[in-house]
């Protein structure tokens, strides 16, 4: 694929392949290493707006930021009311962050039966008023939402027009319905309408797991670029595949992410994060299924880095 810049309002992204919202996944240190992998966005965990206007300790800790980060700081919010979205976004533990990205795609029943996420599909006018209340903030603001509820409900087009006209600067369009959460197929038809409707950079998103995915992607859709969620999860290094940098050695990359999580989330946290990811990162390796094993095994983080150490990545 093509690599390019991207104009997000005011702020200019170094490329087009960018890290999708992880709930439980994308915290500081995991976007910090897909930065430095090749990804020209990352953007974090989605965040509680009212957790925000409540002051919940645990929604805070969602919006750590490594020391040195060198890229965009951008930070996604969900929520249904406008004025707790602006409030949130205007708040000072958002103050360090220049992008706001309102998720209008969760798919998670939790959060649509709250009426939040891809609930907000069903409602264009409140959608609208949220992505309006939250450009006041002054930040640059982008929208990730899905191509509708159903097969019968495919609404892209319509969907991204109203965010270009309340204000968004980017939209990211999951091609998948609210009800496939993350199976099936890519419509590539409804991202490319979604895409043909805006004059705003609409990033594709939904199916990346290598370079010819996201080509693919690009090609079928006319989008302006591509955002990989579950592809970074299982191989943090494909953002290095795609643009091109240089790839890292997997197994420093990984004792270096359970040393810098410590760090940042403390003891207890990292040894239960990386003794999944570094099972995440073992998918399709020659005996991945013993290694896990070895590596659940552990309690504490330097049992774990020895036996990372031991592994062949």
């Amino acid at each position: 694929m093509r690599l390019k810049e991207i104009k997000i309002g005011g702020l200019t992204a170094p490329n087009n392949v960018f890290l999708a919202p992880l709930a439980g996944y994308t915290n500081a240190v995991f976007r910090d290493i897909c930065f430095r992998l090749g990804a020209g966005l990352t953007v974090t965990e989605m965040v509680s707006a009212k957790g925000l206007c409540y002051g919940s300790e645990k929604t805070c800790n969602l919006l750590t930021v490594t020391r040195g980060y060198g890229g965009i700081k951008a930070c996604q919010l969900f929520g249904s009311d406008p004025q707790i979205m602006r409030r949130a976004a205007e708040s000072e533990a958002v103050a360090p962050f220049e992008l706001i990205d309102i998720n209008f795609g969760c798919p998670m029943p939790k959060i649509y039966n709250n009426g939040e996420g891809s609930a907000l599909m069903n409602n264009l006018p409140l959608a609208s008023q949220i992505i309006s209340a939250v450009k006041k903030s002054g930040k640059a603001v982008s929208v990730k939402f899905r191509i509708g509820l159903d097969a019968k409900s495919i609404i892209a087009r319509e969907f991204a027009a109203m965010c270009e006209d309340s204000g968004a600067d980017l939209i990211t369009v999951h091609g998948r319905t609210r009800d496939r959460i993350y199976a099936g197929e890519v419509d590539y038809a409804a991202v490319a309408a979604a895409k043909n409707a805006v004059k705003i950079p609409v990033i594709a998103n939904g199916g990346v797991f290598c370079e010819e995915d996201a080509a693919r992607l690009i090609d079928r859709t006319g989008a302006d670029g591509v955002a990989v969620a579950r592809g970074a999860m299982y191989a943090p290094w494909i953002f290095a595949e795609i643009t091109g940098a240089p790839l890292p050695d997997k197994k420093k990359l990984v004792l270096d992410q359970l040393k810098a999580t410590k760090e940042y989330f403390g003891e207890r946290f990292a040894c239960v994060f990386m003794r999944k990811m570094a099972g995440f990162y073992l998918k399709g390796t020659q005996g991945a299924a013993q290694a896990k094993l070895r590596l659940f095994s552990c309690t504490d983080c330097e049992r774990l880095a020895e036996v990372i150490d031991e592994i062949d990545f």
